[in-house]
């Protein structure tokens, strides 16, 4: 499978613009998933320019090495007037999915089980953080 992977509150805890702490077994599951499964995976963030090269430079001294970045493949010239940031993916994984993201061991075994587009077991997911309240009109 082609599996999108977000950094910031996915791989390490949300201290953009730097580098949080990392998450529990999320390096040791993306290794997994590369190099004993042979999944692509891409990093897919909203970091840009030297953040990303940062986010790239802290997965591979961990010993994870994307199939591409923020692109859907290798080659593909991306930038803000060129390649849309659309990603063609068999799965995302993503901190701010609907309902949570769920421990990276419950991940790992729903993709390798083949659930991975099912309901996260009620329980499992890893609980969101806390956003300001917006205290607009509506």
């Amino acid at each position: 499978m082609t599996i999108a992977v977000d950094f910031d509150g996915t791989i390490v805890t949300h201290e953009y613009p730097r580098i949080g702490k990392p998450i529990p077994f999320a390096i040791e599951t993306l290794k997994k998933l590369i190099l004993e499964d042979h999944h692509q995976v891409i990093l897919w963030s909203v970091r840009e320019g030297d953040l990303l090269k940062e986010a790239v430079d802290y997965c591979a001294s961990k010993g994870v090495e994307f199939y591409a970045v923020n692109s859907n493949y290798p080659e593909e010239v991306t930038g803000r007037n060129t390649a849309p940031r659309k990603l063609t993916a068999d799965l995302f994984i993503d901190d701010r999915n609907l309902g949570g993201i769920p421990d990276w061991g419950v991940i790992y075994q729903m993709i390798k089980s083949g659930r991975a587009h099912q309901p996260v077991p009620e329980g499992m997911a890893m609980e969101m953080p806390k956003k300001k309240k917006f205290l607009g009109i509506f």
